[in-house]
């Protein structure tokens, strides 16, 4: 959809694949999954109806030497156009 298309533009998140650096910790993740959803917000105030927002939900697999790949540490976040976190805390990799 065009919404998902745009934040993942907007955020510059990555694809599935990629690898990325934690500015926290200094480590190494790879991208193994993509997930559109709909995150809720706070209900509109004029209306007092419940509203929603298009997120992506990206799940990371923690890079090790010597691990097999998808063997080991795994989490993952979910990112909307109101927040920062991707920008705060993820650097992605050349």
């Amino acid at each position: 959809m065009k919404d998902f298309d745009e934040l993942i533009q907007k955020k510059g998140l990555p694809a599935v694949g990629r690898t990325v650096r934690s500015k926290d910790h200094k480590t190494l993740w790879r991208v193994m999954e993509h997930r559109e959803l709909w995150q809720n917000v706070l209900d509109d105030p004029k209306t007092g109806e419940p509203r929603m927002v298009p997120a992506i939900h990206l799940t990371y697999w923690r890079i090790k030497e010597g691990a097999q790949p998808g063997v080991g540490k795994m989490m993952g976040y979910t990112y909307t156009l109101y927040d920062n976190t991707f920008e705060n805390h993820w650097e992605v990799m050349p």
